[in-house]
């Protein structure tokens, strides 16, 4: 099985104690988001976790309990973007960021942390030419810390629009020049750039669109051979592997405008003091009426001696 921590909420930020405390139990449970009273419980044990994904904004408060958690497999996507706190409300301060993402890299290795920089969008502050020179100081200081940078660019969801309605896609033009020189840029600090979910057009500039959590990119990362399964995609033309996500929507406290995962403020806060951090249940606990699934935890690393 592999267990995805991060595509619902940032889960090292803000719920590190709740997350080593399910470490430590052995299991955790997670509403089903479309079905809120179906509860997936998820066997924790390291014969049948393949991988742990985490995705962040700020993996400092993880970095102590890594030795803790090296009886498995892990693999981080760090995001370090270069907005102010205008847009990214209570994320810390970059450099503080990739401090950690160093430190965190010399934990893991080089092979299982990736920095993402993404969404990207454009504005007066926000201009193609900013882009270029901060992507570059951020590519030099990560340089020999990660082997890859995923890129993507804005995505106007409903919710999106709602709380960042100033925000604008960026056109065709733009992505292929700033592609172009992504590319050029990353190579120079010993990189590659990954696309997320962008049009595969855009890899005709040197990007690699096989995606940031895809079953090609978890094995090179792992050096394993996973199953052809059926997949659990997040949307139509994404093939990373999303599933078993032990998250919640709307409990987020970095407050990223262009964030797709948080209905409101109101809604995160309210979760927020719902929140026990010895629940099985990252926000409040298992009520009388609610249907507790057992999922069937499986490993799904492919057999090499079946071979013979």
């Amino acid at each position: 099985m592999i267990l995805n921590t991060g595509s619902r909420t940032d889960i090292p930020a803000f719920y590190s104690e709740w997350f080593m405390n399910r470490i430590r139990e052995g299991f955790v449970m997670a509403r089903n988001p479309f079905d809120p009273k179906t509860i997936i419980r998820y066997d924790l044990d390291p014969k049948t976790v393949d991988l742990i994904v985490f995705c962040t904004k700020d993996p400092k408060n993880m970095l102590k309990h890594i030795d803790e958690l090296k009886r498995y497999r892990m693999y981080w996507n760090v995001t370090i973007t270069p907005y102010g706190k205008k847009i990214e409300e209570n994320v810390p301060h970059k450099k503080e960021v990739m401090d950690s993402f160093r430190e965190l890299s010399k934990k893991v290795g080089v092979n299982n942390v990736v920095w993402r920089y993404d969404p990207v969008f454009i504005d007066e502050i926000y201009s193609i030419n900013y882009h270029l020179l901060i992507f570059e100081k951020m590519a030099a200081y990560l340089r020999g810390y990660t082997k890859a940078v995923i890129i993507s660019f804005i995505d106007l969801y409903e919710k999106t629009k709602r709380n960042f309605p100033e925000a604008r896609e960026v056109s065709k033009t733009d992505q292929e020049f700033l592609v172009k020189e992504f590319v050029k840029i990353a190579a120079r600090y010993d990189m590659k750039v990954r696309l997320c979910h962008e049009d595969k057009e855009l890899e005709r500039f040197g990007a690699d669109g096989s995606g940031c959590l895809s079953r090609k990119v978890l094995e090179e990362a792992t050096g394993l051979t996973f199953k052809k399964t059926s997949g659990n995609y997040a949307r139509q033309g994404c093939e990373c592997l999303l599933g078993n996500d032990i998250g919640a929507y709307n409990s987020c406290m970095h407050f990223c405008r262009y964030c797709y995962a948080n209905y409101d403020k109101q809604a995160v806060l309210k979760n927020r003091r719902d929140h026990d951090p010895s629940s099985p249940l990252l926000i409040g606990h298992v009520e009388k009426d609610d249907v507790v699934k057992i999922h069937r935890s499986v490993s799904v690393i492919e057999d090499q001696t079946s071979l013979f």
